[in-house]
């Protein structure tokens, strides 16, 4: 397993190094690269490979024993307990390495505005005004897409500095907001003229894109994004249990 991050310094709006940690080898669980039964390297092993101290290791291993997905078995070591459903700050990101492999994914935030909603975008929540996010994708650091996140206007508003890696995450403590499922549409998009020069699909460029509409705990639909995505770095992968 790779190290989740390098020697630069944490940023602020990041998960802490022990979630990246525990996120990574949960997307490893639920992509079966880690199997019901595995037994995991030792703990110092473990925690070089991923850069970090055994004590930050540790607290990655018990947010995975508190989701019962690893058993700790004394004299022996700690084994994976790949069963069921796992509780994952990225459970519906649906994109991964072209050349296998889930990877860590994280955002770099371009802006975050509250504006009326574009007519592009279908009905959706009860206002219409929204908070947009614009953001590059990254997987292990590797940039794969962009994409724009419109939250309806009356799910509440969220500051620029609340935002972190995880929307998701952000809008739980933020507005205990819930995305309980969302629907995707996959095809062909014109990458945007905001794209960064990072995204190596040019804006103007056609790239593989993706429409989702989010629901959270209600009957209406409470987000709408696009994303656009370069095939030769990233496949948008979903997986039926």
């Amino acid at each position: 397993m790779a190290a989740p991050h390098s020697s630069a310094p944490q940023r602020v709006d990041a998960l802490p190094i022990h979630l990246q940690i525990s996120e990574m080898m949960i997307r490893d669980i639920a992509a079966g690269r880690l199997v019901d039964g595995q037994k995991l390297p030792p703990e110092r092993e473990m925690a070089a490979a991923h850069g970090t101290t055994v004590r930050t290791l540790r607290k990655a291993l018990a947010e995975l024993e508190a989701q019962g997905l690893l058993e700790r078995r004394q004299g022996s070591g700690n084994y994976l307990r790949a069963q069921g459903q796992v509780s994952s700050v990225y459970s519906m990101f649906r994109l991964e390495h072209a050349k296998g492999g889930g990877g860590l994914p994280n955002a770099r935030v371009l802006s975050v505005d509250y504006l009326p909603k574009d007519d592009r975008q279908p009905s959706y929540g009860t206002s219409g005004h929204g908070t947009r996010f614009r953001r590059l994708r990254l997987l292990d650091q590797v940039a794969i897409a962009v994409e724009e996140i419109w939250l309806d206007g009356g799910a509440g508003r969220i500051p620029r500095d609340a935002v972190q890696d995880s929307l998701y995450l952000t809008y739980k403590r933020t507005l205990k907001l819930w995305i309980t499922r969302a629907e995707d549409r996959v095809g062909l998009g014109t990458v945007p003229d905001w794209s960064p020069p990072e995204f190596p699909c040019p804006p103007g460029s056609t790239s593989a894109y993706i429409e989702r509409l989010s629901w959270g705990q209600t009957a209406l639909a409470v987000e709408f994004s696009r994303t656009w995505y370069d095939t030769d770095r990233a496949l948008y992968v979903q997986r039926l249990t």
